[in-house]
């Protein structure tokens, strides 16, 4: 029971972390984070040591996230996990909650640019699984790297697709995984 609650303490406190980003990553201290998730400094303490830590947690989740909504989209055909790659990035460029949540962790790593390192092994790990995923690699690279442009383009919105036309690149990302090597 008390693992649980610990468990919950800390989505509080991560969750607390992300809305403070979202209103202004500047201003995001410990102090903030335990005020806003209704807890003590203390509590804080308890379960992230130092603003590094918190900060860590906060984009350790968001990849996680990304990854576990990929795993669950992903099937076992050739290309089926650099699929769902595409598909998610293009959820979340629709999903305005996502892209706010995505901009608080791009301030994050824009504030600490030391936070980087934990994405760019995470990004490794995803690009070896593209690349092995049964279909070209290159045409996985693409996909990879055209559904990542989609997602900042939306997320910064410098013309982003609309539309159809947003449609129809989906719809042609989603097209190059289909053919297997």
């Amino acid at each position: 029971m008390a693992s649980r609650a610990a468990g919950e303490t800390r989505d509080r406190l991560l969750d607390a972390a992300a809305r403070l980003l979202l209103r202004d990553p500047s201003k995001l201290t410990l102090d903030a984070v335990a005020e806003e998730a209704g807890t003590s400094k203390g509590g804080l303490l308890y379960h992230f040591p130092s603003k590094a830590q918190l900060l860590d947690a906060v984009v350790d989740r968001w990849e996680a996230s990304f990854q576990d909504q990929i795993d669950a989209a992903a099937d076992d055909t050739p290309g089926g996990w650099v699929r769902a790659y595409a598909d998610v990035s293009a959820l979340d460029g629709e999903d305005e909650h996502a892209r706010e949540i995505d901009s608080g962790i791009l301030a994050v790593l824009a504030l600490q640019p030391e936070r980087l390192e934990a994405v760019r092994a995470r990004y490794e790990r995803w690009q070896e699984r593209i690349a092995d995923d049964g279909i070209d690699a290159v045409d996985a690279t693409v996909v990879r790297l055209a559904a990542d442009g989609l997602w900042f383009s939306e997320l910064m919105g410098l013309a982003p697709p609309r539309g159809e036309l947003r449609t129809q690149v989906v719809e042609r990302l989603r097209a190059l995984t289909r053919d297997v090597r």
